[in-house]
């Protein structure tokens, strides 16, 4: 039986970005993202259909039954057709369907299979509350978190490099060492603006690993 994944931090997760949007404007959901061509809109509507996509999925799967996320086309469809919404309505659907994913999750018994969407939707609220540009930054990510991160896009890396945390003593591949907080370097793999740029030779990235 697969080890439990790591659902507090889950919903720790999803309690901060309730509370972030909290006080979130009609004018703030139009504005732009840090995601190229997307409103803030854009990133809550896929924050909040894939925490549905998941919880239908493991509400199904409980039942013995197995159904895909998103038929084709469809995620794309949901979040074009629901970014527009009020702040009002972005901030209740966001609650709902994170609290019926949180539900879902507490009915699995055997993880075999399930776990690793658990870390995705954990990589999925964090990175993406920084995207939403409402004042959350990388510095505001656990440690826990940080080095889950930098454990799954450290493989992003080009041969011939390595990145080191300066707050933990903890290391990734060899070569070229690129150093930094935890935190900074798990921002820099992910693709986003780090607090502080990590010291060393910063390479071009490699694609974005498949989920596991």
């Amino acid at each position: 039986m697969t080890a439990k994944p790591p659902l507090a931090a889950v919903a720790t997760a999803h309690r901060t970005l309730n509370t972030v949007l909290a006080d979130l404007t009609d004018t703030a959901v139009t504005g732009p993202s840090l995601l190229p061509g997307w409103t803030r809109g854009h990133v809550l509507a896929h924050l909040a259909d894939a925490a549905r996509a998941r919880a239908r999925v493991v509400e199904h799967a409980l039942r013995g039954e197995v159904v895909v996320m998103w038929e084709p086309g469809e995620r794309d469809a949901v979040i074009k057709a629901t970014a527009t919404r009020s702040a009002a309505e972005h901030r209740a659907a966001v609650a709902e369907h994170a609290e019926r994913l949180d539900r879902a999750w507490a009915g699995v018994e055997d993880w075999t299979g399930f776990d690793s969407a658990v870390e995705i939707r954990w990589r999925e609220v964090w990175i993406h509350l920084v995207d939403l540009d409402v004042g959350v930054r990388p510095k505001a990510w656990t440690l826990d978190f940080s080095l889950h991160a930098v454990d799954f896009l450290h493989t992003r890396l080009p041969d011939g490099f390595g990145v080191r945390a300066t707050d933990v003593d903890r290391a990734w591949g060899s070569g070229a060492e690129i150093t930094g907080a935890a935190h900074d370097l798990a921002a820099w793999l992910a693709g986003r603006v780090p607090d502080e740029w990590p010291s060393g030779p910063l390479p071009e990235l490699g694609p974005w690993p498949a989920y596991r």
